[in-house]
């Protein structure tokens, strides 16, 4: 299985959050699937920390690219044919970032690890 992480479930996975559902530590810990971190994420993070409705341990830039290296995840950068299809997309969720990654995953054949109840209101396959 192909998945994106959306930016909770990175953050809850690299901080070891019981937020985490047990089956996304269990498809994380596998290492059975491929496992992607979009841009899209480091650049809510950045702009969430900036706020400070993120914590993080050390500066974002070098922290996220660890986590990232750690991990072993894949990162899946912003192109083109993602921005436009979110154009397509119905108005179910409001979070852009969300929008961002429904419409990635749709246009790149991935599954989402996410517990949004409102990324699953899409036509995108889900776990959690």
């Amino acid at each position: 299985m192909r998945l994106l992480l959306d930016t909770s479930t990175f953050l809850w996975w690299i901080t070891d959050s019981d937020r985490l559902s047990k089956k996304g530590r269990d498809l994380l810990a596998g290492g059975r699937h491929d496992v992607w971190f979009s841009a899209v994420s480091s650049w809510e993070i950045v702009i969430k920390a900036a706020l400070g409705r993120v914590t993080l341990p050390r500066d974002s830039e070098h922290f996220i690219a660890e986590q990232i290296s750690i991990n072993a995840f894949q990162v899946l950068p912003i192109h083109l044919k993602h921005t436009l299809k979110v154009a397509s997309l119905p108005s179910l969720h409001r979070d852009p970032f969300d929008r961002l990654l429904i419409a990635q995953a749709l246009s790149e054949d991935f599954t989402i690890l996410s517990g949004d109840s409102q990324v699953a209101a899409y036509p995108v396959p889900v776990v959690w």
